[in-house]
Formats: C-alpha cells, sequence, structure tokens
C-alpha cells in the first residue's frame, strides 16, 4: 500500500473514531477515555494514538463540530427567501449535529481564553447575518439583538438533542419545536 493510501485509511479510521465518541459524549459527557475506546471497538492504546487524552479528542470533535455547522450553514441557502424560512432550513440541517453541538456547548474550555477557535465567531457572525437580515426587512423583532437570537438558537438546539436522547421529543419533531419556540418569541407583533 502506497504512503498516500496508509493515510487515507487512517484517516477514515480516525473520522469513525470521532464519530462513535461523538454520538457517546452526547449520551454521556462524562464518559472517560477507557469506554470512548470500548464504544469505538478499540484499545485504549490505540485511541491514545489518535487523540493523546480527552482535551485532544474533544478538540477534534470541535473541528468536526465546527466542520458540520458550516456545511449545515452553507446547505440551508441563508440568504434565500425570508428569514423566517432560512432559519427554518437551518435548524433542520443543522440537526445531524445537534447532539454534537450540545456536548461541545457544555465543554467550557473551548469557549475560554485565546484558545478560541475562530471556527465558532464565522458560524456566530453568519448566524447573526440571517437574525439581522430578517430584522431589517421587519420579520423579527428589533428589542432581541442578532447576537442574543444566535445564542439562543444554539440553546435551543442543545436543549432539544438532550430531550430527543431522553425520549421527551420525537426525533420527528425536532425542527418544528425549535422553530415555533424560537421564531414565536421572535417574529414581531403588529
Amino acid at each position: 500500500m502506497s504512503h498516500m493510501g496508509y493515510r487515507c485509511l487512517m484517516a477514515v479510521d480516525r473520522d469513525q473514531v470521532l464519530r462513535s465518541a461523538a454520538a457517546l459524549l452526547t449520551r454521556r459527557a462524562t464518559a472517560t477515555m477507557d469506554e470512548v475506546a470500548r464504544a469505538a471497538g478499540l484499545s485504549r492504546a490505540t485511541l491514545h494514538r489518535h487523540f493523546a487524552g480527552r482535551d485532544a479528542l474533544v478538540r477534534a470533535l470541535e473541528s468536526l463540530g465546527i466542520a458540520e455547522c458550516e456545511a449545515a450553514l452553507d446547505a440551508a441557502r441563508l440568504d434565500d427567501g425570508p428569514a423566517a424560512d432560512a432559519v427554518r432550513r437551518l435548524v433542520r440541517e443543522i440537526e445531524p449535529a445537534a447532539g454534537l453541538l450540545a456536548f461541545l456547548y457544555t465543554e467550557n474550555q473551548l469557549f475560554e481564553g485565546e484558545e478560541q477557535n475562530e471556527g465558532w465567531a464565522r458560524i456566530d457572525a453568519r448566524m447573526a447575518a440571517v437574525f439581522r437580515r430578517g430584522q431589517e426587512n421587519g420579520e423579527f423583532r428589533i428589542d432581541l439583538t442578532p447576537a442574543w437570537l444566535t445564542e439562543a438558537l444554539y440553546g435551543l438546539l442543545g436543549a432539544c438533542a438532550w430531550a430527543v436522547t431522553e425520549g421527551r421529543v420525537a426525533r420527528n419533531d425536532f425542527t418544528h419545536m425549535i422553530v415555533e419556540l424560537l421564531l414565536g418569541g421572535a417574529l414581531r407583533r403588529e
């Protein structure tokens, strides 16, 4: 096998490990590295070769979460049509990553100090822009800042992801529950 082929195989394995780690940690945020290794079908030593420790794993999950958010933002076509429809598309597109986002949201070290990944700032700016557009075109209330509406959306995504995991909200209701609560509170009253 060529060196390139070997690296490609390693990347696929690493991605699979990340996805199984994300699935476990979104259900149990306190899972140990041993439990993550078991869930991924790996030995602790193999997991350690990919990720030196929990912090390295969380940083890799952060990069995955940012990539998934950016892909969802692209797929949602935030500049097309009414802002409310754009928000609805965004929630629908981001749903598969919502559990991972809920986990990342609780990892305080990701959001403190100079180490913060600038990917979050890019995502925040794109989300805030759709709320600002909705305010400018008269769809959304202007007394709630775009930054706050963005934070509220993150909070609702996380809360609904946990509620789905716990069986309190049906997976099929994810988008409806979030969009109706967020926009029901954000739409301008006549």
